[in-house]
C-alpha cells in the first residue's frame, strides 16, 4: 500500500505495520488540505479524528458490480469512520481477500469538516478467456471442458484455479486415477484487455486397482456371496498361467487352482515364489471409493438377509502397495448372532384381517430373519404382491406399516407392524402435460384412472402401459405424480406425457424378383393421424396429427418385373366412447416373368381387407377381439413355381378367396419398443364359406380342371402364437420364449388341401425381397430362405429363445443386441406331424429403432441341419463350421414371424 500526497488527494491512512515506526520519528504528520493550502490539518496518531462518509466512488472498476463490491468493503455512505483508525484496514483486507484484485488503494477526494468522499482505487484481476489441456486424450478434455466452461470470463483468481484442479482430479478419481496432478499455468492474452488464459497440465498417473480384499472375522458368511455383493470391488484374481515346461493339461490345472486359492487367500509373498516360474496376471476392479463405501453397505445388506441383523465392519484398512501403486483392503468383521423370525402381529388394521394379512406376508414362524424380505413383503413386491398394494389398490393412499421389534429373546425375534390405515382417497382431478400435438381426449381415454374412483396403484400402473402401448408416448420419460389433499381425502393424479415420433419413412433398396433384380421400397407410416383436421387450416405440421389415427402407404416396385401398391388405415376409437378399432386395408400386387423384355407369366393379387377389433373386459380387460373379412383376387398367366396341386404346378387361372378371420389374443405386455414383462397369447381361425360341400360338383382330380377346383378357395386355418417377456433379476437383460403353431385344414377330401395360405418356413420371412399374397412365409434365421417344398406344407411350429440386451432406450434411437435359439419345421399332414423334428439354429443380432424409420435389424444364424436340399458343410474348427454354415438376415420395418 502506498502514500500518495498531491494538491487534490490526501491519502488517510497507512498500514499498522508502519504506523509504530512512523510515531517514533513524529508524533504527527502534516498534509495538505484539498481546499486551499492556506491552512494546515494536522492528523494525529494519538488524537484520531472522525469523519462522515458522504460519498463513495470506484477507480478501475471496469466488469465487477459496483453495487457488490462496495458492499464488500464494509463502508457505506453515512458511516462515520475514525481516522487513522481500522475502519480503512478492513475495507482494504476485505477486498484483498476476495481474490479480485492486484492491488487496492484508499484515497479521500474531497473534505469539508467533518465530512469526507472517498475513492477506492482497485486494479481488477484478468478474466478468464481460452482454456488448454495438456498430457490427457482429446476425449478427456471434451468431457472436462464441459464441466468447466461456464468459468469463462470469470476473474482469475486463486480459487477459480484450485476450483478447476479439484474438478480435474475428482474426473479422474471416477475413473480411479487416484494420484493424478494438476498445474495450472496462466499466460496473458496479448492484445486483449484484462484478458489470461490457462493450460492445465495433468498428469494422471497409473490406475489404483485392488489387489486384495481380506475379510478378518468371518465365521459365518460364504465367500463367494460376499464378493456378489461387494462386486464393484474386487480383487484381483484372474491368473494367466503360462509355462511351456509344465508336461499336461491336468498338472497345468491343478496348479492354476492352486494359485487361485493363494489369490484368494492373499498369500502375495508365495505367488512371488512362483513369478520366476509363471507369469501371473491380475485383472482386478479399479479401486472407487464411492463405490467402496457402497459395496460395505452391500456387504452389511448381505449379512442382514441372512439374519444376521447386528452384523458391523468394526474397522477397515486400504493400504498402498509402494511398489505398484494398487491397494490392498482389510476388512474387520462382527458377524454377531443369527436371527429367526419368531411371532408377527399386526395392530391398527380394520379393512384386512390379521390373517389376510399374514397370507400376503407369507414370512413362517421360524424363517430366517431377513429385513430386505420383510420391506419387500411389506412395500415393494416386483409384482405388486405386497400390503401396501393391497391397501393403495382399495384407495388407501396415506396407508402406512411401521414393523417394530417388540421383543428380542436369544435368536428369535417378536414383530409388531403397526399399520396406519387412513381414510380411502377418492380421484379428484386429472392433470395432463406435455402434450403439444396429441389432443388430450386421446390420452384420457386409455387412463383407468377417473375422477371419482378410487386410488389404485394397479390402475396407475396400467394407465402407464397403455400410454406406452400408442407409440407415441414415451414411457420411460412420462412420468405419473399423484397429488394427495389430505384436507378432503382426495388425490389429483398429474400426467406429465413427453411425446416421440412416431411416424415412419421407409426408403430402401434391395435384390430380389423371379429373375433377381434391384428392388426400390418407399413406404410411410403415420401413427399420431388425425383425418378431422385434414382440411382444418393451421393444422399441418407437417401432416394432421393429434387423434391417435394409424395411417400408411407403401409402394414396392423393381419396374416392369414386380409391383405393389398397399394402403391402410385405422381408427383405434371408432366412435371416440368405447375402443373399438376399425380398418380397411386395399392392396394390389403384380409380378411378372420376364425374359430379354418379354414376359412370359404373371401373377396379379389384388385385395381388400375390412376388419373391428373391440377390448374385452372378461376374463379380463387384457383380451381383445379381433374379426375382419377378407377378399384376395389371384390371377395366375402361365405362372408356375410356387402353388402345387398333387405336386403339380398350378400355373393358369382365376381364383377367388373370401375368407373371415375371429381373432382371440391376450396382450399384457408392457410396452411395444423394447417389452421387458407380459405376455401376448393370441389364437385365430381363418376360414372361408365351404362351397364345395353345396355346390354339388363332383371334385376328384379327373372330374375338373385345377382352375375349376380352386375358384373359389376353400380352407380354415388355425394358428397359435405365444409370446412371453422376463426381466431377469436386477440386470438388464430380457428373455423372450415364444412358441408358434399353424394348421391349414379342408372340408372336402376330395378336394384336398388348398394349394394357397400354405406354410413356408426359414429365411427372413420376406420371399427374395417381394411381397407377395397367398403364402405365409415363417422366418428361420440361419437358413436361405424357404425350406419347404412344392409351395409348402399345411402345417408347421416353432420355437424360439431370445436373450436381449438394450444398449441404448433413447427414444431417438432404441438399440438392443440378442443372442437366439430357435427350431421350425413344416409337415406334409397330420400324421407327420412331430413338434420336436426340428430344424435348429442360433445365432446373434442387433435391432435398432428409429423414430423415422421403424426397425432396423441384422442377424447372423447358424444352422444345424440341413434344409432345402443343402448339407452341412464339414469344417477345420468352430470358426470355419459358422462361417460355412451361417447366414445373415436383414430386417426392415417389421420383425418378421
Amino acid at each position: 500500500m502506498n502514500i500518495k500526497i498531491t494538491n487534490l488527494y490526501i491519502l488517510f491512512f497507512l498500514c499498522f505495520i508502519t504506523t509504530q515506526q512512523l510515531s517514533k520519528a513524529q508524533d504527527s504528520v502534516s498534509i495538505n488540505t484539498i481546499e486551499t493550502d492556506e491552512s494546515n490539518a494536522l492528523f494525529s496518531y494519538k488524537e484520531p479524528k472522525s469523519y462522515k462518509i458522504v460519498a463513495i466512488d470506484f477507480d478501475g472498476l471496469n466488469y465487477l458490480d459496483k453495487t457488490v463490491v462496495t458492499s464488500l468493503t464494509s463502508l457505506k455512505v453515512g458511516q462515520t469512520i475514525t481516522i487513522p483508525g481500522d475502519d480503512v484496514t478492513k475495507c482494504i483486507k476485505n477486498l484483498w481477500n476476495q481474490g479480485l484484485f492486484g492491488d487496492v488503494s484508499v484515497y479521500a477526494s474531497k473534505i469539508e469538516g467533518n465530512e469526507i468522499s472517498i475513492v477506492i482505487k482497485v486494479e481488477e484481476k484478468p478474466r478468464l478467456n481460452n482454456i488448454n489441456f495438456v498430457g490427457i486424450k482429446k476425449g478427456d478434455a471434451q468431457t472436462l471442458m464441459e464441466s468447466i466452461e461456464s468459468f469463462k470470463a470469470r476473474p482469475l483468481t486463486p480459487a477459480l484455479k484450485n476450483n478447476i484442479a479439484n474438478i480435474v482430479k475428482d474426473f479422474y478419481i471416477e475413473k480411479s486415477y487416484l494420484n493424478t496432478t494438476v498445474d495450472i499455468e496462466e499466460t496473458e492474452d496479448v492484445g486483449l484487455k484484462n484478458s489470461a488464459s490457462i493450460n492445465i497440465n495433468i498428469d494422471k498417473g497409473n490406475k489404483v486397482k485392488i489387489e486384495s480384499v481380506t475379510y478378518l472375522g468371518r465365521e459365518n458368511g460364504e465367500l463367494a456371496k460376499m464378493r456378489k455383493a461387494m462386486s464393484k470391488t474386487k480383487p484381483m484374481s484372474k491368473i494367466s498361467l503360462i509355462d511351456e515346461d509344465v508336461p499336461d493339461y491336468s498338472t497345468k490345472q491343478k496348479i492354476k487352482n492352486t494359485l487361485y486359492t493363494l489369490a484368494n487367500l492373499n498369500h502375495i509373498s508365495l505367488m512371488d515364489f512362483l513369478g520366476s516360474r509363471f507369469k501371473i496376471a491380475f485383472k482386478g476392479t479399479k479401486f472407487n471409493e464411492d463405490l467402496y463405501k457402497e459395496d460395505k453397505n452391500n456387504l452389511l445388506a448381505y449379512y442382514n438377509k441372512i439374519g444376521y441383523r447386528d452384523a458391523k465392519i468394526l474397522e477397515d484398512t486400504v493400504i498402498t502397495n509402494p511398489n505398484t501403486g494398487n491397494v490392498n483392503i482389510i476388512i474387520k468383521l462382527e458377524e454377531g448372532n443369527k436371527y429367526y423370525f419368531r411371532d408377527i402381529k399386526f395392530k391398527g388394521n380394520s379393512k384386512y384381517s390379521e390373517e389376510q394379512l399374514a397370507k400376503v406376508l407369507n414370512i413362517e414362524k421360524g424363517d430366517v430373519y431377513n429385513t430386505e424380505l420383510l420391506q419387500q413383503r411389506l412395500f415393494s413386491d416386483p409384482n405388486y404382491g405386497d400390503i401396501s398394494s393391497l391397501y393403495y389398490d382399495d384407495g388407501y393412499l396415506f396407508f402406512s406399516a411401521n414393523p417394530v421389534e417388540v421383543a428380542v429373546e436369544n435368536d428369535s425375534i417378536d414383530l409388531e407392524i403397526r399399520i396406519n390405515e387412513g381414510p380411502q382417497a377418492t380421484i379428484k382431478n386429472i392433470i395432463i402435460e406435455g402434450n403439444d400435438k396429441t389432443n388430450e381426449h386421446v390420452i384420457r381415454r386409455e387412463l383407468r384412472t377417473l375422477p371419482g374412483d378410487k386410488f389404485s396403484r394397479t390402475n396407475l400402473i396400467r394407465s402407464q402401459r397403455e400410454l406406452a402401448n400408442l407409440g407415441f408416448i414415451d414411457p420411460n420419460e412420462t412420468q405419473i405424480v399423484p397429488i394427495p389433499n389430505p384436507q378432503d381425502g382426495t388425490v389429483d393424479i398429474k400426467y406429465s406425457v413427453v411425446e416421440k415420433s412416431a411416424d415412419q419413412i421407409e426408403l430402401s433398396a434391395g435384390w430380389g424378383g423371379q429373375n433377381g433384380g434391384l428392388i426400390g421400397t418407399l413406404g410411410l407410416k403415420f401413427n399420431n393421424f388425425s383425418v378431422k383436421n385434414m382440411f382444418k387450416k393451421g393444422t399441418w405440421s407437417p401432416l394432421p396429427t393429434g387423434d391417435g389415427q394409424q395411417f400408411s402407404v407403401r409402394v414396392e416396385t423393381n419396374g416392369k418385373q414386380y409391383q405393389n401398391y398397399n394402403f391402410s388405415f385405422t381408427e383405434p376409437w371408432l366412435g371416440g366412447k368405447k375402443p373399438n378399432a376399425f380398418s380397411v386395408a386395399v392392396f394390389r400386387s403384380r409380378l411378372q416373368d420376364v425374359l430379354n423384355k418379354e414376359v412370359r407369366g404373371r401373377q396379379i393379387t389384388n385385395g381388400l381387407s375390412v376388419g373391428l377389433g373391440t377390448r374385452l373386459k372378461k376374463p379380463d380387460d387384457y383380451f381383445i377381439m379381433r374379426a375382419s373379412a377378407d377378399y384376395y383376387g389371384y390371377q395366375l398367366n402361365n405362372f408356375g413355381g410356387r402353388y402345387y396341386v398333387n405336386n403339380q404346378p398350378l400355373t393358369d387361372g382365376k381364383f377367388n378367396n373370401l375368407n373371415f378371420t375371429l381373432n382371440l389374443q391376450r396382450n399384457s405386455i408392457d410396452q411395444p419398443v423394447f417389452p421387458t414383462s407380459g405376455s401376448s397369447v393370441s389364437l385365430s381361425l381363418e376360414f372361408t364359406p365351404p362351397y364345395s360341400l353345396f355346390k354339388g360338383k363332383d371334385y376328384n382330380y379327373d372330374a375338373l380342371s385345377d382352375a375349376e377346383r380352386y375358384k373359389f378357395v376353400e380352407y380354415h386355418k388355425w394358428k397359435f402364437n405365444v409370446d412371453w417377456y422376463t426381466s431377469l433379476g436386477k440386470s438388464k437383460f430380457v428373455l423372450r420364449t415364444a412358441a408358434k403353431f399353424g394348421f391349414l385344414g379342408n372340408y372336402n377330401k376330395n378336394l384336398g388341401t388348398t394349394p394357397f395360405e400354405r406354410f413356408e418356413v426359414g429365411g427372413n420371412g420376406i420371399p427374395s425381397s417381394v411381397t407377395l399374397f397367398g403364402t405365409d412365409i415363417i422366418a428361420q434365421r440361419g437358413y436361405e430362405g424357404p425350406y419347404s417344398s412344392n409351395g409348402g406344407d399345411p402345417i408347421y411350429n416353432k420355437f424360439v429363445m431370445e436373450l436381449r440386451y438394450p444398449f441404448s432406450l433413447n427414444p431417438s434411437a432404441t438399440v438392443y443386441g440378442i443372442l437366439f435359439a430357435e427350431g421350425a419345421n413344416t409337415y406334409k399332414d397330420i400324421k407327420n406331424y412331430n413338434p420336436f423334428q426340428l430344424k435348429k439354429s442360433v445365432g446373434f443380432g442387433i435391432r435398432a429403432i428409429l423414430p423415422m424409420f421403424g426397425l432396423i435389424g441384422i442377424d447372423y444364424g447358424i444352422r444345424f441341419d440341413n434344409a432345402n436340399g443343402s448339407s452341412i458343410q464339414n469344417a477345420n474348427g468352430f470358426f470355419d463350421y459358422i462361417g460355412k454354415n451361417g447366414n445373415i438376415s436383414f430386417i426392415l420395418g417389421f420383425e418378421p414371424e
